[in-house]
C-alpha cells in the first residue's frame, strides 16, 4: 500500500538527499549496494547481540536508500534494467537477513514459543514470495500493482517491533510478527488472485 501511496510525500525529503549524491559522483547502483550492505550488516551484527532498539533505528535509516536509488536514476534519466535488477536483489538479500537475524534472535536470546518462530518463518519467506509474484507478473505482462503488506509495511512494522522490544515494550516483537504473518499470507492470496484477474487467457480480465 505505501509503495503506490507513500513515494510522493516522500520525495520532498528523498530528492535533495539524492542532487547531493549525485553531485557527489555517486551512481544509483553504488548507492544500492551500499545501501544492502550497510543495512544487512546491522540485521545479522546488532539483532542477535541483542541491540534491537539500534538495529530498528539505523535499519530504518538505511532502508531509505531504497528510496535515493530510485530518486537518483530518474533525475539521471531513468533506471537501467540491469539497475532495476540489482535493486530488486539487494532488496530479497536485506529482507532476508531482517528476518533470519529476527528469528535467530527468537530461538537463541527471546526463548521463543515454537508458534511464534513458525510465525517469523513465515514472515521470511512469504516476504521472498511475495515480491516474486509481483516480479513474475510483472515479466508475463500483468500490472501487478499494490498489496496489503508489501516491502514498505513489512520494514515499518517489522522494525517498530523490534525496536519497541528493545526499548522494554513486551511482546511487540510477538505482535508485530503475527501481524506480519497473517497479513503476508494474505498478500500471498492477494497478488495470486490479481495476476489471475488480469490475465486474458484466464477468461477474467477486467476491461
Amino acid at each position: 500500500m505505501l509503495s503506490v501511496h507513500g513515494r510522493k510525500p516522500a520525495a520532498v525529503f528523498v530528492e535533495p538527499v539524492a542532487k547531493l549524491a549525485i553531485a557527489a559522483g555517486l551512481t544509483p547502483n553504488m548507492v544500492t549496494v551500499i545501501g544492502a550492505v550497510v543495512t544487512t550488516a546491522i540485521a545479522v551484527v546488532l539483532i542477535p547481540a541483542g541491540f534491537l532498539f539500534w538495529a530498528a533505528v539505523l535499519s530504518g535509516a538505511f532502508a531509505a536508500f531504497d528510496m535515493i536509488d530510485g530518486t537518483m536514476a530518474r533525475l539521471k534519466g531513468g533506471a537501467s534494467r540491469f539497475g532495476a535488477t540489482l535493486d530488486a536483489t539487494c532488496d530479497r538479500i536485506t529482507d532476508g537477513a531482517l528476518f533470519a537475524a529476527i528469528t535467530w534472535w527468537l530461538i537463541y536470546e527471546y526463548d521463543a514459543p515454537q508458534a511464534l518462530v513458525v510465525a517469523s518463518f513465515i514472515v521470511l519467506v512469504a516476504s521472498q514470495v511475495i515480491s516474486y509474484i509481483k516480479a513474475r507478473g510483472e515479466a508475463s505482462g500483468l500490472a501487478m500493482v499494490g498489496g496489503l503488506i508489501e516491502r514498505p509495511e513489512r520494514l515499518i512494522i517489522g522494525l517498530t517491533g523490534i525496536g519497541l522490544q528493545g526499548l522494554g515494550v513486551p511482546y511487540a516483537i510477538d505482535v508485530a510478527l503475527w501481524i506480519l504473518a497473517i497479513g503476508s499470507l494474505f498478500t500471498v492470496y492477494q497478488r495470486i488472485a490479481m495476476a489471475r484477474r488480469l490475465d486474458p487467457k484466464d477468461g477474467k480480465a477486467t476491461a
